[in-house]
């Protein structure tokens, strides 16, 4: 077998899939089972939670404050201080994505979007790739948010929100990766 630079199977980095189980089907998530060769050729399960694309936003108002949702997480059993944030629908793109969520979360829509990356959320056990931007030049525009959602609107200075993710008070990951993808942006300004 083919060796790589390390001395390891060129196809190391592979998990070929022999056979896939669905286990459940529901509105937001799917969860399957797929069973994969590893390279030593041994057989292993992979328990995969399988989620749409989705965007967060990092909303600054034209006084330099950050616009974030606070949201009751049953997982977390607390009400999260977060970035706007949402999944992508079939046929969307992000950027229409991220305009329909301002909407929808905190009743704005942006004049200026950048994109500050896209990450795996939890690529141990779920497919959500997150693609992090900044919108400026926030104009209100509300849409009708979803029925299943209680969401309250906080504007903070954006450096008081750092503060708060170095002191736990902000404990939500795409929240602080975003504000932190974010700040060498907004320094500059």
């Amino acid at each position: 077998m083919p060796k790589n630079e390390s001395g390891l199977p060129s196809d190391f980095h592979s998990e070929p899939t022999i056979s896939t189980k669905r286990i459940y089907e529901g509105s937001i998530i799917n969860l399957r089972v797929d069973t994969v060769r590893m390279p030593s050729g041994n057989s292993a399960t992979r328990e995969i939670v399988e989620h749409s694309h989705a965007v967060c936003i990092v909303p600054i108002d034209d006084d330099g404050n950050l616009v974030l949702v606070r949201q009751y997480r049953k997982p977390a059993e607390d009400a999260l201080l977060e970035v706007p944030a949402g999944g992508v629908e079939e046929g969307e793109v992000s950027e229409e994505a991220v305009l329909r969520e301002l909407q929808e979360e905190i009743g704005y829509t942006a004049d200026h979007l950048e994109h500050l990356a896209s990450f795996w959320v939890a690529p141990g056990w779920a497919t959500e790739y997150m693609h992090a931007y900044l919108a400026t030049g926030l104009r209100a525009s509300k849409l009708q948010g979803d029925e299943d959602e209680n969401i309250e609107v906080v504007r903070l200075p954006f450096d008081e929100a750092v503060a708060m993710f170095k002191t736990g008070e902000i404990n939500d990951g795409k929240t602080i990766a975003a504000l932190l993808l974010a700040q060498p942006l907004l320094t500059k300004r």
